[in-house]
């Protein structure tokens, strides 16, 4: 999986919350979703992709096709395909996903669950 790159958000195909961007709450999209801000409560991208950018901070429960991370999460993740942490992701909470990709250097504290 890639990073967000900019002709992606120029598409309209991607929502992104920037660094300065704290939420508290429930979110909800229909396209793909690139944290790079801080979110806390619920996060369901209806099915498509959840990126955790490098400054990212999300206190959440997260549901999504797929995920990335290489910020914080601190929270569980459901995955209908795959997850995958980043050298620089630190996750605190249980994945379940059906193929799951971890750096060299990513912490992870919970349980995986691969789900086939």
């Amino acid at each position: 999986m890639e990073t967000l790159k900019a002709s992606d958000a120029a598409r309209g195909q991607t929502t992104l919350i920037g660094t300065s961007i704290v939420i508290k709450g429930e979110l909800s999209c229909s396209e793909d979703l690139y944290v790079d801000g801080q979110v806390e409560g619920t996060i369901d991208p209806k099915g498509n992709r959840l990126t955790i950018g490098p400054n990212g901070r999300v206190k959440a429960n997260v549901t999504a096709c797929a995920v990335v991370v290489q910020g914080k999460l601190e929270g569980n993740i459901q995955a209908s395909d795959r997850v995958d942490l980043k050298q620089s992701a630190v996750v605190t909470g249980d994945i379940a996903a059906q193929r799951i990709s971890i750096d060299e250097g990513a912490y992870l504290k919970g349980r995986l669950n691969i789900e086939g």
